[in-house]
């Protein structure tokens, strides 16, 4: 039974790949950082079947025990202060976790195994300000943000250990992915609770800032299945994942709405305070070298995944679950 170590498993990604692991038989440890409150929601499914430990991509001493104490044939780093408006507040604790993070869990996997298998989420922020439609793996980076700069140092030391120290480490450079489980703060699952929320008569309005910015988006869980296969092809290398499409702010409302039978332009406020200080307006990745050499390709539509968001969402409210207060939902940015 390999053994697999997946940092940020509570989140959206973390939780998935926990579950596709568990499905093809590994044994499966999180770390879960020193916080009061650990929120272990997307996990409550398969909870009982993974072993969930402390530790800290800013102590490097806290990584080398639990590499030491898990034997890990894979890890998976996947923790990151991973939203972009917060790193405009936070850069400097974003360059901790999400930079130099990076490089104390290379460290310590070379000091206690070099033959550990590693895969580092980097991330279409990296492109930034476009050089080149669609990005590819040679595409020039240009990161507009705080946030894109970190994942820059972390997808480049990965490559610098690599070729330097001969470990077996990858970096998934990943275009935007959601599912039902994405946080609040991202601006699909704002616009699916959005709907739901105004479906059932709880809200009256959505507001969202820059309507016209394009992403390439994905599901998360066809992006999981991405990261394992890079894990197992030889030699190590770099893939971007992304589904070649893009789609706009407007049109993911459009879809939203639509799905629930509303006119999105009833409901949709723009506002200037969700826009981003250095907006990221192309984002299309070109998915051409994962499916040729890996095999992957998406199995999730973008409608597909708008809709699963939303309907998941009217469970939830129908179920009771309680909306976040108004003022929250309109400071977060996208």
């Amino acid at each position: 039974m390999p053994t697999a170590l997946i940092t940020g498993i509570t989140g959206q990604d973390g939780s998935y790949l926990a579950e596709f692991l568990l499905e093809k038989g590994y044994r499966v440890v999180g770390m879960v950082r020193r916080t009061s409150i650990i929120n272990l929601d997307r996990l409550e499914p398969i909870q009982d079947r993974v072993t969930l430990v402390q530790g800290d991509l800013l102590d490097e001493a806290s990584l080398i025990g639990l590499l030491r104490e898990f034997e890990p044939d894979e890890v998976y780093n996947l923790a990151a202060m991973s939203f972009v408006p917060t790193s405009w507040q936070q850069p400097v604790l974003t360059g901790e976790a999400t930079a130099l993070g990076v490089t104390r869990l290379l460290g310590a996997i070379r000091a206690v195994n070099p033959r550990t298998r590693f895969y580092q989420a980097s991330s279409s922020e990296m492109f930034g300000k476009v050089q080149a439609v669609p990005q590819t793996e040679q595409t020039p980076f240009y990161p507009r943000s705080p946030y894109g700069v970190a994942k820059l140092y972390g997808h480049w030391i990965t490559v610098n250990y690599r070729e330097s120290y001969g470990l077996r480490a990858t970096s998934g450079i990943l275009f935007n992915h959601g599912s039902p489980r994405r946080g609040l703060e991202f601006v699909e699952r704002k616009i699916a609770q959005g709907v739901a929320a105004i479906q059932l008569g709880l809200r009256r309005e959505l507001r969202l800032g820059n309507l016209e910015a394009r992403r390439d988006l994905g599901f998360a869980g066809d992006y999981v299945r991405a990261m394992w296969l890079m894990m197992q092809h030889e030699p190590a290398d770099d893939f971007v994942i992304a589904t070649g499409e893009t789609h706009s702010i407007r049109e993911m409302c459009e879809v939203a709405f639509s799905h629930v039978g509303l006119d999105y332009q009833k409901y949709v406020v723009q506002d200037q305070r969700f826009f981003r200080p250095a907006e990221v307006d192309l984002l299309v990745g070109s998915p051409e070298k994962a499916g040729r050499v890996l095999g992957w390709e998406p199995t999730v539509s973008f409608k597909q995944l708008i809709h699963m968001m939303v309907d998941a969402d009217l469970a939830r409210l129908r179920a009771g679950q309680k909306l976040p207060d108004l003022v929250e939902i309109t400071t977060v940015r996208h």
